[in-house]
């Protein structure tokens, strides 16, 4: 058997060297795991009651709008969630929250 040639052994080195590797794809899809968790608008009229239900944390909100003495029920956290960010009254958000 034949040695391989100085030559031939140079030039495949010099071909691996400059060989086209394929770039890795990017999912332009969020990863579930990597979102944030819906945020709540900080609001001064708002009134979180924590329920002890043992090892999760829950929480039921009430709104005290317009003159803080009647709590409106809204429900559960995510519940609440929604209507919280939907709502247009002046002056009910902190001023870091507009």
């Amino acid at each position: 058997m034949r040695p391989p040639d100085r030559m031939a052994v140079g030039i495949e080195r010099l071909v691996a060297l400059h060989m086209a590797l394929p770039l890795p794809t990017i999912s332009l899809e969020p990863d579930p795991y990597r979102l944030a968790a819906k945020r709540i608008k900080r609001c001064t009229f708002r009134r979180l009651i924590q329920l002890e239900t043992g090892v999760d944390r829950l929480y039921d909100v009430e709104c005290l709008l317009p003159d803080r003495r009647v709590p409106i029920p809204l429900g559960h956290l995510e519940a609440a969630t929604p209507i919280c960010n939907s709502c247009t009254a002046p002056h009910t958000f902190r001023p870091d929250e507009d």
